[in-house]
């Protein structure tokens, strides 16, 4: 999409001139001959840049700054000023203008002053959707298993990351959904590029469209400032829709449209924006039930439903629980400076038994309030959630069904792992704290095939 420049200078030469030279570089030019006249153009259209003289009539280039400036931060002001006003161009740069040229200058050093500035605006729109990105990714944020359902899903990612089509991510609330996203972005050729959120279940639905697409001033009401829509902010990226079947129905059509040809329009505009954008979703929903219920657009859900990764609960993969318990306990003893701290045997099987109705989730905080919760070296029973505790009496050695010798035998199990894990797999130390010699300790490692 070409650049829009207004030039305000009461020069009609030098204004005509560089009008001229402007429009032949593919831009699109307005002009203004005094402050007057701009403002009333600034508060009518929005541009890109603008150029303008530091000394006119009426109305003089601080003026016009600070009214471009109080209608959209996105605009950018050029300072044209004599040498003997270049004082004052420097404090029009500390007021917001971005560069100054001093009079008389040439259209390459024009040129040049131009293309700097649209350099910048877009190094700024990647900062800001960087930054975003990285405080949206805070905390832990690798994906963690070796499960056999999980390696498929590490399998998945792998191959759809080097394509471009739409991948549906489909789990229950907290099994890492987002996570997902951010490993496919991040191990793809868009990984240098933004990847943009959308929580379709956050946004209200009379401002979802502008969300998307963006909005010229007074397209609406409420609507002051120009403004970039998401799509745009992810040219060249990614853009991840959690929650996708709680987006309005009536949005969907258009949602469909830009999938079909990567072009978009602003409210307000009738200008076609044409997008290069990688599109993620995510749901915990059946969308197949949404469609028969008449919630979600069928040509929607298979053009969206390319590649789907499906995420198992927790509970269907038990296997990698130990992983998520010792990477969240590093990472809260890390962070509330809690070092050395361990869990009792008995808290260590509730939380290995417990089904985990909210995913990993719920296990993560569970160990962030044990380790918050624990007064001593080592977290027990009573420093877990009251659900997860309750289950230590279902652990496979307490069960009700199993004779005196099995139970026994547990136990003694449980109790070597757990020596083995306080003692980081030293079995000579393991041994002593079990109060048995290594031969013994030895033997009953290949009773009860631990490795």
């Amino acid at each position: 999409m070409k650049k829009h420049i207004l030039i305000v200078e009461d020069d009609p030469i030098m204004r005509l001139g560089m009008s001229h030279f402007l429009k032949s570089e593919g831009f699109v030019i307005t002009q203004s001959p005094d402050g007057e006249d701009a403002i009333k153009k600034i508060e009518k259209d929005r541009y890109d840049l603008i150029i303008t003289d530091l000394r006119l009539p009426i109305f003089d280039g601080f003026e016009i700054l600070r009214k471009a400036k109080a209608l959209s931060s996105y605009t950018g002001v050029i300072i044209i000023t004599a040498y003997a006003e270049v004082r004052d161009a420097v404090q029009a740069i500390k007021e917001g203008a971005f560069d100054y040229l001093a009079k008389p200058f040439s259209n390459e050093e024009l040129l040049i002053a131009i293309d700097r500035f649209f350099r910048f605006q877009n190094l700024q729109d990647e900062v800001v959707h960087l930054r975003q990105t990285l405080k949206e990714k805070g905390g832990l944020k690798d994906l963690i298993g070796v499960s056999p359902a999980m390696m498929d899903v590490f399998d998945r990612i792998t191959a759809v990351s080097i394509t471009d089509v739409p991948v549906l991510i489909v789990g229950e609330s907290g099994t890492g959904k987002e996570l997902v996203a951010n490993a496919i972005h991040a191990i793809s050729d868009r990984s240098d590029k933004p990847l943009v959120k959308i929580n379709c279940a956050a946004i209200p639905e009379n401002l979802f469209e502008s969300e998307l697409f963006g909005h010229e001033r007074g397209a609406f009401t409420g609507a002051t400032s120009f403004r970039k829509g998401k799509f745009e902010f992810a040219n060249g990226g990614s853009i991840f829709f959690d929650e996708i079947a709680d987006m309005p129905f009536s949005l969907q059509p258009k949602l469909l449209r830009v999938l079909e040809d990567q072009t978009i329009t602003r409210i307000g505009s009738n200008s076609p924006i044409k997008v290069d954008v990688r599109t993620i979703f995510a749901t915990c929903k059946n969308l197949k039930e949404c469609v028969t219920a008449g919630t979600f657009r069928e040509d929607l859900f298979y053009r969206i439903n390319v590649v789907p990764i499906v995420i198992p609960p927790l509970r269907e993969r038990k296997d990698d629980i130990p992983y998520f318990i010792e990477n969240f306990m590093k990472h809260f003893c890390e962070r509330f400076n809690k070092p050395g701290l361990t869990i009792s045997e008995l808290a260590y099987d509730a939380l290995l038994s417990y089904n985990y109705p909210g995913n990993v989730r719920e296990l993560k905080h569970a160990i962030e309030r044990a380790v918050i919760l624990c007064t001593n070296s080592r977290i027990e029973l009573k420093d877990l959630p009251n659900e997860i505790a309750a289950e230590v009496s279902m652990t496979p050695c307490n069960r009700r069904d199993i004779t005196l010798e099995e139970s026994i035998k547990c136990f003694e199990k449980q109790k070597i792992i757990q020596a083995l894990r306080d003692s980081g797999g030293r079995k000579i130390e393991a041994a002593n704290k079990l109060g048995i010699s290594r031969k013994v300790l030895w033997k009953k490692l290949k009773e009860y095939n631990i490795t």
